[in-house]
């Protein structure tokens, strides 16, 4: 019984261990058509260049005072005439936000004496996001005529960047079909079908570009000139396509 118990055990090992190579084989087989296969890796890029449709601004108040007291208590007023300023020339709240509120003590540095203070420094900034741009330059003259002194960057953007974004995507795939096609006439092959496709890049926001400060009351009724331009949207893709001849 325990001869005829090895064999039947014997036998259920050999098949298990002849359908487990069966299946690596398989695998194999697999692996080895697929890298006999003759693919191209190719990659290209589809752009776009629209008109922004809104800006972000920073700006605000810088005051000096002989105490930190008097100098917090003149830099907020300012600032909320500042901030009232920007609501009546069309701003809404949820579009100002407090970016930066710095108290610094102001010394004087003469040669082989000690520092002396002389007072003592405010700032508050607030970054400001311009949905209408044609209401751009009335609104930073606003600010300025209200006591703003500092404009520290403007960066401009869009608000739905999608239908750009999908303008560069259909120009990306047009290179990237046309460079197949490209190559595989120069190598005498034909494209069988696309393997797999990659996309990186798209839509972000350009970094704020730096502007000359405002710190006098404009005189002049026309408001501060402030160009757009256009901004540029690009998608990169790469893709694999297998070929034959």
């Amino acid at each position: 019984m325990k001869t005829l118990f090895r064999a039947a055990a014997l036998g259920a090992l050999l098949v298990t261990a002849g359908a487990a190579s069966a299946s690596a084989q398989t695998v194999l087989t697999a692996a080895d058509t697929q890298f006999k296969a003759t693919t191209l890796n190719l990659s290209a890029y589809g752009e776009t260049r629209v008109a922004p449709d809104m800006a972000t601004i920073t700006l605000g108040v810088n005051v000096e005072s002989p105490t930190a007291a008097e100098a917090m208590k003149a830099n907020a007023l300012r600032m909320n005439q500042v901030i009232a300023a920007l609501k009546k020339a069309g701003i809404e709240s949820r579009d100002i936000q407090t970016s930066g509120l710095n108290l610094n003590p102001q010394y004087v540095y003469e040669q082989n004496q000690p520092p002396k203070l002389t007072g003592y420094q405010a700032a508050n900034q607030v970054t400001v996001r311009v949905r209408d741009l044609a209401k751009l330059g009335q609104a930073v003259d606003a600010t300025v005529n209200a006591g703003a002194n500092t404009i520290h960057g403007i960066s401009f953007g869009l608000s739905d960047p999608e239908g750009a974004e999908n303008a560069a995507r259909r120009e990306a795939v047009k290179a990237l079909e046309a460079k197949a096609a490209l190559y595989a006439q120069a190598t005498g092959y034909k494209i069988v079908r696309l393997v797999s496709l990659n996309e990186s890049g798209g839509y972000s926001p350009e970094p704020p570009r730096p502007v000359m400060m405002m710190a006098m009351k404009r005189e002049s009724a026309d408001s501060t000139p402030i160009e757009g331009g256009e901004l540029r949207v690009r998608i990169d893709v790469s893709a694999t396509f297998e070929a034959a001849r």
